[in-house]
């Protein structure tokens, strides 16, 4: 009864006679108080699972949904339901049940390829897989690679005490800073695809960047990892998880399953349809629905060929998956007012933010660009923040290309490598960080967390911006 009730009252915002549904949340008008629903689910991810863990893992879904409904319904009472229903269903349909889809696809078809094997966790053996990650991240997508790799990882270091820091290196690397060179690697990308970026641009501009990036953090990581390994004493007389060591791979028709995932996305954003559907103002496209009606498909084909023995030696379960699924829900959901300020420029509440990205001389600054884009993306959802900096340079693909290269090269480094900041600045940080915990790595809390980034990343983030951002 009751989700008779609710679907009723949703038809009743969604068909009420003589609504219109071409307005839209203006940000110009809006309190940064609108922003509170926000800030409170971001303190909540941070603090809750520190000061209350039990209550946290058994309630994190009803908190994401409490901060949700404080943001939905006084927007209902001020706004009025139309507006309120109009954004929800824009949320859902347009934003989060693609990119839901999209990531439970990834997620269950990297989790039925088991990589068999279990070499030693050495320094120069965690530091080969980050590599071939980074490598894999920009053709199968940071959640592809991370999902892909995560478990092998973890595996082959089981038996060491101190990992923590394994895991941290391969958000940073993986999760983020591998995606960088096509728009298959990260959602900015190819946002910036969809709006005529040439397919290969970022990798014509961004190579000497990423390299860099990926190659000190490498160097950085085998330094620390070494001196974990000789000198902490870390290694367990019994690996857990000691098998046979000839590496090979189970599930691997999986691997066919990924290309289609990834033909899938790409094919949504060439494919041109005239034919689509309006629901409730928000425009539902020919495309987009065979690419989200693919992936289910390919969610299901995965299951039913991937045998149970696969998902056993993977130690898979659903429990990251749904994480991040209900965060991400009240994320999506509280961010609208934030990206609507954002999006009314000057203008708007952030308008302070959006004005120091100008030079004086109204050229665009392309190391503001770098830090502002890639400081919101860590805490909102990088695509829709670099989609608000692009226009805000201009939104014209060819300028941008050309006498803009720099500063469009600034904002999509800035939108994937500063994703790592902090545990929800990407999907995938949470999602490695879910499947870490499970197998019993004792990864750090969200500011813990920011303090690894904090002291490794913002560094090499400074020496880039004089670098190539100046």
């Amino acid at each position: 009864m009751k989700t008779s009730r609710w679907l009723a009252a949703l038809g009743l915002v969604l068909f009420w006679p003589g609504v219109s549904f071409a307005a839209e949340l203006d940000g110009s008008q809006l309190s940064t108080l609108w922003g509170l629903p926000f800030a409170g689910l971001l303190l909540s991810i941070a603090l809750l699972p520190l000061l209350a863990p039990v209550f946290w893992h058994r309630h994190d879904g009803k908190v994401s949904a409490a901060w949700a409904l404080a943001f939905l319904l006084p927007l209902a009472l001020v706004h009025g339901p139309a507006l309120a229903g109009m954004s929800l269903v824009h949320v859902l349909l347009a934003e989060y049940i693609p990119f839901i889809l999209l990531l439970t696809a990834l997620f269950t078809v990297a989790g039925g390829i088991h990589i068999r094997g279990n070499l030693p966790g050495s320094a120069a053996l965690n530091t080969a897989i980050l590599a071939i990650g980074a490598v894999l991240a920009s053709f199968m997508g940071t959640t592809g690679a991370s999902m892909l790799l995560i478990r092998p990882l973890i595996r082959a270091n089981d038996n060491r005490v101190h990992n923590a820091h394994v895991v941290v290196f391969f958000i940073f690397i993986v999760s983020n800073a591998g995606g960088a060179l096509t728009p298959l690697g990260d959602p900015p990308l190819f946002l910036g695809f969809l709006k005529g970026v040439d397919f290969f641009w970022t990798a014509r501009h961004l190579w000497p960047q990423t390299l860099f990036l990926i190659v000190t953090l490498l160097a950085i990581f085998y330094a620390l990892d070494a001196w974990f390994y000789r000198h902490r004493e870390e290694v367990r007389p019994l690996d857990p998880t000691l098998d046979t060591p000839r590496l090979g791979f189970d599930g691997a028709a999986n691997f066919w399953l990924l290309g289609a995932v990834a033909g899938l996305v790409l094919l949504s954003g060439v494919w041109k349809s005239a034919l689509a559907w309006e629901i409730a103002g928000t425009h539902i496209g020919l495309p987009g629905l065979v690419r989200d009606g693919g992936l289910i498909a390919i969610t299901l084909l995965s299951l039913k060929i991937t045998s149970a023995q696969v998902h056993a030696d993977n130690q898979f379960s659903w429990s990251p998956m749904q994480e991040v699924a209900k965060l991400f829900a009240g994320i999506f959901l509280t961010i609208i007012p934030v990206i609507a300020m954002l999006k009314a420029g000057v203008s708007g509440p952030f308008g302070a933010v959006v004005s120091a990205v100008t030079r004086p001389d109204g050229t665009p600054d392309p190391a503001m660009y770098f830090w502002a884009t890639g400081l919101l993306s860590s805490f909102l959802d990088n695509a829709p923040t670099y989609l608000v900096f692009f226009n805000t340079a201009g939104g014209d693909p060819q300028a941008m290309m050309g006498v803009l290269a720099s500063t469009l090269a600034a904002m999509s480094a800035g939108a994937v490598f500063m994703g790592a900041n902090t545990y929800i600045g990407n999907a995938p940080n949470l999602m490695v960080k879910a499947i870490a915990q499970q197998r019993g790595v004792k990864m750090p809390g969200f500011f813990g967390y920011m303090l690894w980034s904090g002291a490794v990343l913002v560094p090499l983030f400074m020496l880039m911006t004089f670098l190539w951002f100046k």
